[in-house]
């Protein structure tokens, strides 16, 4: 099995390492990732400025491609560039903190997923939910785990996932649940502040707010002692709208 992993938080975060060395136990691992932290940059991709790669080491060793890019950059120049061969998995993460309901929206770990789904290869997202936590073990035995179940399915439908473990010990997870995503908004409020020089910058803070937290959804799986499975689709189109309308045709007038 060759796994190509990826990230949001950067080739040197504790949680992308974590999960390499899991993996690496039951496959052969690339690793390309941005060579900082791009967190909730969402499906960005860069047009603009030229993409530099870099080889880093950790713990003395070869590691892996730091790219000065975005998640999805990470994953169409690995595939382009990068691998001589198409891996039979895309995994992104682990990411420090929870990927939940609206948040898959604006995160780069479920973006760089994303993108290697397009690609036609089975792709997950895995995050640990919470900023406090700093465990990763049991996410990255998880992964591992989740690998080799997708791996070895016949299923090719389904191409991507987004995992989510909850900041627990081994024993205290119940379980693992396919889920739905939840539906959330936030209330944004922007703090103004004042630096050093006298100059005006806004800090972006917020409030949760659940407005549907059913029994089958992410965020109610993670309250329980779960870890949550929410498989994920890119296609946006609101087919049900479209089936009522579809029949119809309507004159433009001026």
């Amino acid at each position: 099995m060759k796994i190509l992993l990826t990230n949001d938080d950067g080739i040197y975060s504790k949680g992308i390492y974590a999960l390499y060395e899991e993996l690496v136990k039951i496959a052969e691992v690339t690793v390309v990732a941005p060579i900082t932290e791009q967190s909730a940059v969402g499906h960005a991709i860069t047009i603009s400025d030229p993409l530099r790669i870099y080889e880093v080491t950790r713990r003395n060793t070869f590691f892996g491609y730091g790219v000065k890019g975005t998640p999805a950059d990470c994953v169409k120049l690995a595939f382009d560039d990068i691998l001589t061969t198409k891996p039979d998995l895309v995994v992104s993460g682990i990411n420090h903190g929870a990927n939940l309901s609206s948040n898959v929206i604006y995160s780069g770990t479920v973006s760089a997923a994303t993108e290697g789904a397009m690609l036609g290869v089975k792709s997950f997202a895995i995050s640990l939910a919470s900023v406090e936590y700093d465990d990763f073990s049991v996410a990255a035995k998880f992964a591992a785990f989740f690998a080799k179940y997708l791996y070895e399915s016949e299923d090719d439908k389904y191409l991507l996932f987004n995992v989510n473990v909850p900041p627990l010990k081994r024993e205290e997870i119940k379980g693992w649940k396919f889920t739905v995503q939840g539906k959330t908004r936030y209330l944004d409020t922007f703090e103004k502040r004042v630096d050093p020089r006298g100059n005006t910058y806004f800090w972006l803070t917020g409030e949760k707010i659940v407005q549907y937290n059913g029994e089958n959804s992410d965020d109610k799986a993670i309250q329980d002692g779960y870890i949550s499975v929410t498989p994920l689709k890119y296609d946006l189109t609101d087919y049900s709208f479209f089936d009522s309308v579809k029949k119809e045709e309507y004159k433009w007038e001026d």
